[in-house]
């Protein structure tokens, strides 16, 4: 009888590609679904990978197909579904077998799970999988962490199906726990704050400059030729370009302008807060996707005070690009500093040059100077990335054009959160004395925090005077 190489659970649409990817590399993938229809439906319309994949709507026969020791993907939904799935799956493993969620975990669960399943015998792998519908299905990028030796079960068809980049996978162990759904966490940040600033700079384009999508389209395209060359520069172009069927306009001018978010981004934001991390980029971005749900709110703003000051902003197109290099430097550099930090604290001990490397290719924020991040980290390094020579140079040459943007969206009442966090934090980050050293005296003052001196050693109080009304002053 055959056996299944892997198996996988939950056929919805990143399930299915998955099983496919795994089936066109040459595997033998079981699949099983809840829904037994949805199992034979998959079968029937394998096509000519049929002979790769097998399946059954009913648990034990599905587990029965594989292989020992057992690798299972879970495909569902993220939260209690995958405990209930885990709860069904143990009485059918044994000792060796192997349990993986590709699923968009928080880390904490990935971390519970680990620990429950922990002196089992049956190993746990929370994978990160970037890459949406196309990666699934023709190569994702894909961050491991769990179980180092239960690793070993799934490593020869995880690291077949993953993207490639010059010959590599993109595919990686990170370290144990929650490390890879962390990392995942941390990509999705840096891509809630890339696309935020790609859309900061469409609207200067369009707001301040008066440009028409389709000359919008034109310049990403052209952008995507240089140093911002990256799979988020380059489907901008195609949405800018897009025209909607029903109606003949540009597609972007139908599409409600309210954003919807899963969570990771705000995970990501909430971790760096944790961590005590600095990622205001990230933050930045998810507070743009929230205010942007509240769009009856803002109709009602816009009646009040007007829409601002439309098609008088005067910056080129130049300055444009450099600006938006500029940012998407601080929120990588903001990234890897919460991974950094993450590390430290849970003893990962993550390869941040390798983390560069799979995200070369495959998932979404894939771009040209990942090859310069994954460089930087070479050495094993884990300074932040403005601190690095080549990023020095890039920010060197483009801050300015960042700064002239954000003072351009100021004057003409262009909202650009994320943007000005980039360089609030770049400038933050360069300034050898800062301001809060009075933020250290007013903590003192209301709650006798206490304070250090320059140049001594030890927390040091001062005799503040007293504010209450009657009290004897000092």
């Amino acid at each position: 009888m055959q056996e299944a190489d892997i198996g996988l659970i939950g056929l919805g649409v990143m399930g299915e590609n998955l099983a496919l990817n795994i089936a066109d590399n040459g595997y033998t993938v079981a699949v099983y679904n809840r829904t037994a229809g949805k199992v034979d439906a998959f079968l029937d319309n394998a096509g000519p990978l049929r002979g790769n994949v097998m399946g059954s709507g009913e648990l034990a026969a599905f587990v029965g197909m594989l292989k020992r020791p057992r690798s299972v993907i879970i495909m569902v939904q993220a939260g209690d579904p995958v405990d209930a799935v885990i709860a069904q799956l143990r009485p059918l493993l044994a000792e060796g077998d192997v349990i993986i969620d590709a699923g968009n975990a928080n880390y904490h669960d990935t971390v519970r799970r680990f620990s429950e399943l922990d002196g089992t015998g049956i190993g746990f792998l929370g994978i990160g999988v970037s890459g949406g519908e196309e990666g699934a299905r023709h190569g994702p990028s894909i961050m491991v962490g769990g179980s180092e030796a239960q690793w070993k079960n799934a490593e020869a068809v995880l690291t077949a199906i993953a993207a490639k980049f010059n010959g590599e996978s993109c595919c990686a162990y990170l370290g144990t726990g929650g490390a890879g759904h962390f990392v995942k966490t941390i990509h999705n940040g840096i891509e809630y704050a890339d696309m935020q600033m790609i859309a900061e700079i469409y609207g200067v384009m369009r707001d301040g400059l008066g440009m028409t999508p389709d000359a919008c389209a034109k310049v990403f395209a052209d952008w995507n030729k240089g140093p911002l060359d990256s799979y988020l520069i380059e489907i901008t172009g195609h949405v800018l370009a897009a025209m909607d069927e029903k109606t003949g306009q540009p597609l972007v001018d139908v599409i409600v302008d309210a954003a919807g978010q899963k969570g990771t981004g705000r995970w990501s934001a909430i971790e760096a807060l944790n961590l005590g991390v600095s990622a205001t980029t990230i933050e930045g971005a998810v507070a743009a996707r929230s205010i942007s749900a509240i769009k009856a709110e803002r109709e009602r703003g816009e009646a009040l005070y007007g829409a601002g000051m439309k098609g008088k902003a005067t910056i080129s197109l130049e300055a444009l690009e450099k600006a938006l290099l500029a940012g998407k430097i601080a929120a990588y550099a903001q990234g890897f500093a919460v991974m950094a930090k993450a590390s430290e604290e849970h003893g990962w001990n993550l390869p941040l040059d390798t983390i560069a490397k799979i995200w070369r290719a495959g998932c979404i924020i894939r771009s040209r100077f990942l090859d310069q991040i994954s460089k930087a980290f070479e050495a094993g390094s884990s300074d932040n990335l403005l601190t690095q020579p080549s990023f020095v140079s890039m920010m060197t040459e483009s801050n300015g054009a960042l700064r002239a943007v954000v003072a351009t969206c100021a004057v003409n009442e262009l909202p650009a959160p994320c943007l000005s966090s980039a360089l609030a934090y770049f400038d933050a980050y360069r300034q050898g004395r800062g301001t809060t050293n009075l933020t250290q005296g007013q903590r003192d003052f209301f709650g006798a925090h206490g304070f250090r001196r320059i140049g001594e050693e030890g927390d040091f109080h001062h005799s503040w005077p007293s504010l209450v009304e009657g009290a004897q002053q000092p």
